[in-house]
């Protein structure tokens, strides 16, 4: 468990790489005992849901890529098949084959859940149920222009819980509706999925469902511990 974490703490990608730079077990030895460590990384990262203060007003709810290939061979590659398809990652406009990851943050960064989707999921797709596994105490939610609608609303208001999303600029009501403060707060999402990346949480080289299941929990599990000694150390 130490291992997996100072490797995603390191930034290094590749386990083979990981084990040949510190001489630890061998690649095919580190990578089957990670894989057996899933089900205590999802415990130990539950048990700290339950421990950390979430009493902040907000949450946020964004989506990241995770592609398993270069754009090149997304129509070519065989890993995942059944599993992955093809998206879209807006930022770069590329289209990629990978997976979705759906994640609920809080307003000072800390991860709750997240739910792993193929890559042409919509966003406000998954949200209903990620909230209903959730079950937050904090009623209201940020979303950007993609989980707009007033069904995926309405739906969200049945449970109690108030989404706000910007409007965009060519809609009316615009100027009045874009809190600037709001924004800023939703934004910050944006950081915390960057310091995911960091931890290997985009780059996922796992080519199996378990592993690549295990090197997310221990992306996320790293960062959540590095959120809990940044704030209560």
């Amino acid at each position: 468990m130490a291992l997996l974490i100072w490797q995603a703490k390191t930034g290094i990608e590749s386990q083979r790489r990981f084990c040949e730079c510190f001489g630890c077990l061998s690649h095919s030895r580190f990578n089957r005992r990670s894989r057996q460590l899933l089900q205590l990384i999802y415990q130990i990262r539950q048990k700290m849901n339950q421990k950390v203060d979430l009493s902040g007003q907000f949450l946020i709810i964004d989506s990241f890529p995770v592609p398993v290939c270069q754009p090149v061979r997304n129509y070519r590659v065989r890993i995942f098949r059944g599993s992955a398809n093809i998206g879209y990652k807006a930022t770069k406009k590329i289209y990629y084959y990978g997976f979705k990851v759906h994640a609920i943050v809080s307003d000072d960064g800390y991860v709750l859940d997240y739910a792993v989707t193929r890559a042409s999921v919509h966003d406000a797709k998954e949200t209903v149920e990620l909230m209903k596994n959730t079950h937050p105490a904090n009623r209201y939610l940020l979303g950007d222009e993609g989980y707009l609608g007033k069904r995926l609303h309405d739906q969200l208001k049945q449970m109690g819980y108030e989404l706000w999303t910007p409007y965009r600029k060519n809609m009316a009501g615009a100027k009045k509706h874009n809190d600037r403060q709001l924004m800023a707060i939703r934004r910050t999402i944006e950081s915390d999925f960057s310091l995911l990346t960091y931890y290997n949480a985009e780059n996922n080289r796992a080519r199996s469902l378990t592993g690549f299941q295990a090197r997310l929990e221990i992306a996320i599990l790293t960062y959540n511990l590095a959120y809990c000694l940044e704030r209560f150390n």
